[in-house]
């Protein structure tokens, strides 16, 4: 397990830099936060594959990075067949598991054609525990890197989650080893990602997972990928959010990656509010005294016109005991999904396309379900 530290692998090896196009390839890409910090950052790259089963996150990678595309399957398909389709590639409308076949056919065929539409624009292989070696299709590899981002599901891992960890693939987080599946596959074919970017909560290397992590940097390495991994906080670089994920950057080859180094906030979380909030964001006198566990939010709302906000979850719009709040002048209200996006170093005009077709409890789910942007974009520099 490496950190930020001088290692051995410093002193032996080269620094790693791409110098090939990238070919993205993002599992559980929710909404596509690295292809988001790629284009920050100007770099220009091809969306290669996604794999993404949440009808809800295909919509969103959709309208964030192929805005323009639109159209219609042209009768192409029949209703059964759609359906059908839908099923064996095993799409989610909940994020927890795949939809029955009535789910499917009760979503009509118009939403089933809109769903079978953005899947192949957003060239989605959908369910991972379907994805072969081959479905990645890397090749020239003389003349593309490949970048392959997996952020797999922390639900048990985080201390908000059950805590089963990742020991198999029966629980969300084990869906990990569908990934050592695949790049073992990828290996008999000959053809391998050059880059491993790995995201998670920190527990994924606390002391109830370490040794199934460590388990997996042992293959990684057998698979002849060098690992560094470290915790990065998103107010380190430039976000006022308490953010704190681990990140693992695998190199194929003999080659060595530093993390980028802190940077000052100049950022605060009042920069990023909005002037103008709706009425409906604010708390009435009941709703506060509603609250479990409020006398936990006393202390921060006191100084809430403090710098820098918590770490957002998937709930965080709700009333509930992970709710981000803030406070306004003598008022107390949440957090609005606007300002979570800002959070998570969205643009608002990029914010704006995910928004088009999203109810406001998805956008606060896809907000904090995500990866911080600005924290991907000092990673990637590195690698540049």
């Amino acid at each position: 397990m490496m950190g930020n530290n001088l290692t051995i692998y410093d002193c032996l090896y080269p620094k790693y830099k791409i110098k090939k196009p990238i070919r993205l390839i993002e599992f559980f890409a929710g909404y596509g936060s690295q292809a988001l910090a790629l284009k920050y950052l100007g770099i220009p790259f091809e969306h290669w594959k996604i794999c993404e089963w949440a009808v809800k996150s295909i919509q969103a990678y959709k309208d964030l990075h192929f805005p323009d595309w639109n159209g219609e399957l042209d009768g192409l398909y029949k209703a059964e067949h759609l359906y059908k389709t839908l099923y064996n590639e095993g799409i989610s409308s909940n994020y927890n598991e795949p939809m029955t076949l009535e789910q499917i056919k009760r979503l009509g065929v118009e939403k089933a054609e809109e769903i079978t539409y953005n899947n192949i624009v957003t060239h989605n292989l959908v369910n991972i525990q379907q994805v072969k070696g081959e479905d990645l299709d890397i090749r020239d590899i003389d003349k593309y890197t490949y970048l392959f981002t997996y952020s797999f599901p922390c639900q048990d891992l985080s201390l908000a989650g059950k805590q089963k960890g990742m020991g198999d693939t029966s629980t969300r987080s084990g869906m990990l080893w569908e990934v050592e599946r695949i790049l073992t596959e990828c290996k008999e074919l000959g053809n391998m990602p050059e880059i491993l970017l790995m995201e998670n909560v920190p527990q994924v290397h606390g002391a109830d997972n370490l040794q199934d992590f460590n388990k997996w940097q042992l293959r990684l390495e057998e698979l002849g990928y060098k690992n560094y991994m470290q915790d990065l906080i998103a107010t380190d670089y430039g976000i006022p959010q308490t953010r704190n994920r681990c990140f693992m950057i695998s190199i194929l080859g003999d080659y060595s990656y530093t993390f980028p180094k802190p940077i000052p906030l100049e950022l605060k979380l009042k920069d990023v509010l909005e002037d103008n909030v709706h009425e409906k964001y604010y708390l009435k006198d009941k709703q506060i005294q509603d609250i479990k566990g409020w006398n936990t939010y006393q202390k921060p709302l006191e100084n809430t016109d403090k710098d820098v906000c918590g770490t957002l979850t998937t709930r965080s719009g709700a009333y509930c005991a992970d709710m981000k709040l803030t406070k306004i002048g003598s008022r107390i209200r949440k957090l609005t999904p606007k300002e979570c996006f800002r959070l998570m170093g969205v643009k608002d005009e990029d914010y704006e396309k995910i928004r088009k077709n999203q109810s406001e409890s998805s956008l606060y789910h896809l907000a904090g379900d995500s990866i911080v942007v600005n924290v991907l974009m000092a990673i990637f520099k590195e690698l540049l």
